[in-house]
């Protein structure tokens, strides 16, 4: 079973030993395209084949596995108050937003030299950005994030991701993050996965339901 870090690892081209993937619930040999599976238990990333992925996509299945959703999302009529990005005391420019059922609450994390950090998010101020945005659709707990981006220039986005989509995010940014905003290289490396994501987004209405 791989924990997050090790995910995180492989996906940020980290050396690895050369024996081929294979799918942690039966041990299947498995390519690079394959899908993932949240332990609830334990909060890991598991990587499985494509017939044990498929016995957790239910809505019902399984108590302690659920299989990470291939959903993706863009706001375009997001916003964003004047300083409500500061009220929610996140130092970077971009954030993800799930809900924990094992805590029953919404937990946030972003980007940093180290990998993925949560916040200290105030839930208050969250509630205030989510009821200032109905359009948005509510992400399934556990396996499906808001990817939230602040520019420096320009308006904010934001996209409804799988989950395992933000921590390839997380390290591709970690390979190349410099400083502490995490540089020019860190930069590009956002815009182009950011192009690609709005690529592959399907924009919903703000007048349509959630």
């Amino acid at each position: 079973m791989a924990t997050v870090p090790e995910v995180l690892g492989r996906i940020a081209g980290t050396p690895g030993p050369a024996a081929a993937e294979r799918c942690q619930m039966c041990a299947i040999e498995v390519d690079d395209a394959h899908r993932h599976v949240v332990d609830l238990d334990s909060r890991r990333l598991m990587c499985v084949c494509r017939p044990c992925y498929l016995l957790f996509t239910g809505q019902g299945a399984g108590l302690r596995f659920r299989a990470v959703p291939d959903r993706y999302l863009s706001f375009p009529g997001f916003t964003l108050a004047p300083g409500r990005w500061a009220d929610l005391e996140i130092p970077v420019g971009l954030a993800f937003f799930f809900r924990n059922s094992a805590l029953g609450r919404t937990v946030a994390f972003y980007p940093g030299p180290a990998g993925a950090a949560e916040s200290e998010l105030p839930l208050g101020t969250w509630d205030t950005v989510l009821a200032d945005n109905p359009a948005l659709t509510e992400p399934t707990p556990d396996v499906e994030a808001l990817l939230v981006r602040v520019p420096d220039r320009g308006d904010p986005t934001c996209h409804l991701v799988p989950i395992d989509a933000c921590y390839e995010l997380v390290g591709r940014l970690r390979r190349v993050w410099r400083g502490f905003d995490g540089g020019h290289d860190a930069r590009a490396e956002l815009d182009g996965f950011f192009d690609t994501l709005t690529r592959r987004s399907r924009p919903v209405d703000a007048g349509a339901p959630t």
